[in-house]
């Protein structure tokens, strides 16, 4: 498994929108932070954006399964970039939950 970070950036127009969507993205994170999947998020710069380290085999992978969020089904993300990260130090910092895959 490789990880990725993937940031998202939201328009300011899209801030009532994001709160009437914003249960079911929770619930998908949620489900991704149970598989192991997801293994930290947050909101960045007061809400414009987001931070969201996934695990993935590949950056095909990670898209596909970010594709499922639906702040991205309803069109909410403005922009979305996702890089791979070779961790070399803190890994130990991320948290997976316990027998979850990794």
């Amino acid at each position: 498994m490789n990880t990725y970070a993937v940031t998202y950036t939201y328009s300011a127009e899209s801030a009532a929108q994001r709160d009437a969507v914003r249960p079911k993205h929770v619930e998908f994170l949620q489900a991704l932070f149970d598989s192991g999947r997801l293994l930290v998020s947050g909101p960045l710069d007061a809400g414009t954006g987001a931070l969201l380290v996934i695990q993935a085999t590949d950056e095909a992978e990670a898209a596909a399964v970010m594709d499922g969020d639906p702040f991205a089904q309803s069109g909410l993300v403005s922009e979305r970039r996702i890089s791979h990260w070779n961790i070399f130090f803190g890994r130990d910092k991320l948290q997976v939950p316990a027998g979850a895959r990794g």
